[in-house]
């Protein structure tokens, strides 16, 4: 259950289209504490370093997740994600994804040709590589994080609508939708901030209770920083809430 929480913090925020970056930049760093009921389950981070592709400089988005005390001895979390893409378009340029989630693991390395709307995927553990086909724009399961915060409609979305991107993972594309619940403001270890309510659309059954069992909370200022992820499983229930953070773009901005 604990891995499921680390997926969704690398891709829960919100918007639709990238146009230039205007909410993050390099150096900025977030860490994140995740509790299965009153447990505390695990941590996971995101930062920002620069690097370069393709003879231009690239944001390199760097994702760590893993378990601690008792929920690591019970299952073992130690996941790592990366990502290079665009400065400007935010649009990705290539993936890593090493993962070990209680025995089940992962090696794989994908490069996206954005002309070709293509991906291909090359994987260690199964010694073999493939090409995907892929809808225009598609990002990777860390570059949606970064995309999807600089919508610049985002602070004017009425209740009840959505968004939506196509994300390759999985060695498939699929359409991530988020739908707009409210304004809030949210008491953190920091202080009472203003945020903007989302609710990932999910599928119901042997993980999660129904479709809307997620709720994620993100600033309302303009770093678009994600405060809080709760999701009510099929048994318990799990959140993950910001621990600490630097490097941010903007002030954090705090009402009391």
């Amino acid at each position: 259950m604990k891995k499921i929480l680390l997926l969704i913090l690398f891709i829960s925020t919100t918007s639709l289209t990238t146009q230039n970056n205007k909410s993050f930049d390099v150096g900025e760093f977030f860490k994140f504490r995740i509790s299965y009921g009153i447990v505390n389950a695990g941590y996971a981070t995101l930062e920002v370093k620069d690097a370069v592709k393709n003879n231009k400089k690239v944001f390199h988005a760097i994702g760590k997740g893993w378990t601690t005390g008792m929920s690591r001895f019970f299952f073992k979390v130690e996941d790592h994600y990366e990502s290079y893409f665009d400065k400007a378009t935010g649009n990705p340029y290539q993936f890593v994804r090493k993962i070990d989630e209680g025995g089940y693991t992962k090696n794989q390395e994908g490069w996206f040709n954005q002309a070709k709307d293509q991906v291909l995927v090359k994987d260690y553990k199964k010694n073999r590589e493939r090409t995907f086909s892929v809808p225009n724009n598609t990002q990777d399961i860390v570059s949606s994080f970064y995309y999807l915060r600089n919508h610049p409609g985002i602070d004017n979305m009425k209740v009840g609508e959505s968004v939506a991107i196509d994300m390759f993972f999985d060695d498939e594309t699929t359409k991530f939708r988020l739908k707009f619940i409210g304004r809030e403001n949210l008491n953190t270890k920091f202080g009472v901030i203003p945020t903007l309510v989302f609710r990932p659309m999910v599928q119901s059954g042997r993980v999660f209770k129904e479709e809307e069992s997620l709720t994620v909370w993100i600033s309302a200022d303009d770093n678009k920083i994600p405060l809080r992820i709760k999701a009510s499983l099929a048994v318990g229930s799990l959140k993950a809430d910001l621990d600490s953070f630097k490097g941010l773009k903007h002030p954090f901005v705090v009402k009391k």
